[in-house]
């Protein structure tokens, strides 16, 4: 069975609806994280995951790269272009009385499925490295320039759906 094959009416559904995060709080959340989780599906149909840097400039369009080996997530992407991703933030565990099994953890979460395409043109990828550079370092520390953009593989992905979930342990 193929992901295209999977029933989509759970996509998007949260079962504990009290936890939904406000679109505009989610994106905003999403767009101060650091780790995005990017999930594929192979030629079998089994789940490949990785944690990659992004910069999420807001809106509809989500941007993360990888070297341009031909490796899993490349070979996947081309394959079929569809992903979910999820970035999470843990907090404190409050404790619940008098078993464990009532208590509560503190996290957030947002979580987005959508199509990938490949960017292939130089200005939104020098755009992309410039974003990523100010998001994760420092640019005065760098020479400017980057010369090895082609041992790169650039990502565009299109956000269909997108949910944020948030805990605040035995308070919420």
């Amino acid at each position: 069975m193929h992901i295209g094959d999977l029933p989509s009416s759970l996509r998007g559904k949260m079962r504990r609806a009290r936890r939904l995060m406000p679109d505009a709080a989610a994106r905003a959340w999403l767009r101060e994280q650091r780790v995005l989780h990017v999930a594929t599906i192979d030629e079998d149909g089994w789940p490949y995951i990785i944690p990659l840097v992004f910069v999420y400039p807001g809106e509809e369009f989500l941007y993360f790269h990888t070297g341009a080996g031909d490796g899993h997530f490349l070979r996947n992407i081309r394959r079929h272009p569809v992903v979910c991703v999820e970035a999470s933030e843990i907090g404190p565990l409050h404790p619940g009385r008098p078993y464990a099994c009532n208590s509560a953890l503190v996290y957030t979460s947002v979580i987005a499925w959508g199509r990938v395409r490949i960017v292939e043109d130089e200005e939104t990828k020098i755009w992309f490295f410039d974003q990523l550079v100010e998001k994760y370092g420092d640019p005065t520390l760098f020479e400017p320039g980057y010369p090895f953009l082609d041992r790169i593989v650039l990502y565009e992905m299109t956000i269909e759906l997108l949910t944020g979930k948030r805990s605040e342990g035995l308070r919420h």
